[in-house]
This record gives C-alpha cells, sequence and structure tokens, in this order.
C-alpha cells in the first residue's frame, strides 16, 4: 500500500466557509424577522450546508422550503469568498504536494457553481488535479461513487488515496471508497459529537498536523 493521492472535502477541511456562509444566514434570518444566530452556533452546521443552516436558523420547515433555500444561496452566493479563506496552516501540506509530487483533489457535497468559482478565488497552489462537486454525479457522499470518481480522474486506485473531511459523512464515503481516511477535528463539528465513533484511521486536531500525517505515510 503507498500513497500517492490525497483528497479533501471542502468547507470545513481545505476553506473555512464559515464566515461567508454564516453571514449569508443572518441576512436572510433579517429578511424573515428572526433573530440573528450566533456564530459559535452556527459554524458547525455548515458541513449540514444550507439546509442544516435553515434547520437552525428557521426550524425544521424551513429545510425543505425551495423558495428559503433559493434566496439563502442567492446571498452566498454574492459574498462567496468575502471572508473566507484557505485554513491556517494548511500550505505545508501544499508545499509537500509540491516537493513530493503527490496528487490531490476536493471532493465536496457543495453544487459546481459555488465551488469552482471559490477555489479560482483561493488559488490553492499546486492547483487540484480533480473536483468533484455535489452534483457532479447523482450520488453524493456518503456514497462512494464521488470519491471513485476523484481517484479514476487522477487515475490512482482508491487504495492509494487518503481522503480527509470533517462529517462522519466524509469518513464513510472515504471508507467505502476503499480508502484510508483522517477526520480533520478543526472542522465544522457539532458539541458533543464523538469523533472517534467515525473510525477514521487518524484524527487530526489542527491544520498544521495535517502534512505530518501525510508525511509519515
Amino acid at each position: 500500500m503507498s500513497l500517492q493521492a490525497v483528497l479533501l472535502d471542502l468547507d470545513g477541511t481545505l476553506i473555512d466557509t464559515a464566515p461567508d456562509m454564516v453571514a449569508a444566514l443572518n441576512q436572510l434570518l433579517l429578511e424573515q424577522g428572526a433573530a440573528p444566530a450566533p456564530y459559535a452556533v452556527a459554524r458547525n452546521q455548515v458541513s449540514n450546508g444550507a439546509a442544516g443552516l435553515l434547520r437552525m436558523g428557521l426550524g425544521p420547515q424551513a429545510a425543505t422550503d425551495v423558495r428559503l433555500r433559493q434566496r439563502y444561496l442567492d446571498i452566498y452566493a454574492e459574498r462567496l469568498c468575502t471572508n473566507s479563506f484557505i485554513f491556517n496552516g494548511l500550505q505545508s501540506l501544499f508545499e509537500l504536494i509540491y516537493n513530493t509530487g503527490l496528487s490531490w483533489g476536493v471532493v465536496t457535497n457543495k453544487p459546481a457553481w459555488l465551488t469552482e468559482p471559490l477555489l479560482a478565488q483561493l488559488n490553492p497552489q499546486p492547483t487540484p488535479g480533480c473536483i468533484v462537486s455535489g452534483d457532479t454525479l447523482p450520488e453524493r457522499k456518503p456514497h462512494p461513487a464521488p470519491l471513485q470518481l476523484a481517484a479514476e480522474t487522477l487515475g490512482i486506485p482508491p487504495l492509494d488515496c487518503i481522503y480527509v473531511g470533517d462529517s462522519a459523512r466524509d469518513i464513510q464515503a472515504g471508507r467505502a471508497a476503499g480508502m484510508r481516511t483522517i477526520a480533520a477535528a478543526y472542522g465544522y463539528i457539532l458539541p458533543g459529537e464523538d469523533i472517534q465513533a467515525w473510525q477514521a484511521d487518524f484524527t487530526i486536531r489542527r491544520p498544521e498536523h495535517l502534512a505530518q500525517h501525510i508525511a509519515g505515510l
């Protein structure tokens, strides 16, 4: 078993998108006459996307309200990369990728019309060898198909890939795809959630620790 590729989830793993996603939620809540959501609480829902944020801010019925969801996404798209940033500490990972010739890519449930412009604006270097978004395939994580497609696109067997994510579905998808997995505990984790229950191969607490783990493999 060798390591040839590193695949990353987007929100909460590669990029801290919470500042802009929570700001978009609070603008929507203001429009709806609701109280703003505390940032520290809303941040932990970002991995659950628009549905999770709407559910937290406006109740369960809002998560399936097509009109509210579209309004939220419209607001978010207008401020897609205002305060979002690649997590501090990940530069060492990209230096490792550059110096060793490892392939890397992004596999996210975020739709391509948001994923691709966000990555283009933040411009990680070296550029990802593949981007699999939430609407690239009919299946989304926790289904393994997006990760399998990423490996196929890179021309690397899943066994030689490792997937890094900050949610249980990320680890489930990686394991089902036959990849090793790393749980990013610095991401958007709900209070009291048992990360060890995800059964990832490794868990890291800080972004700068990721390169150390990858180098060790």
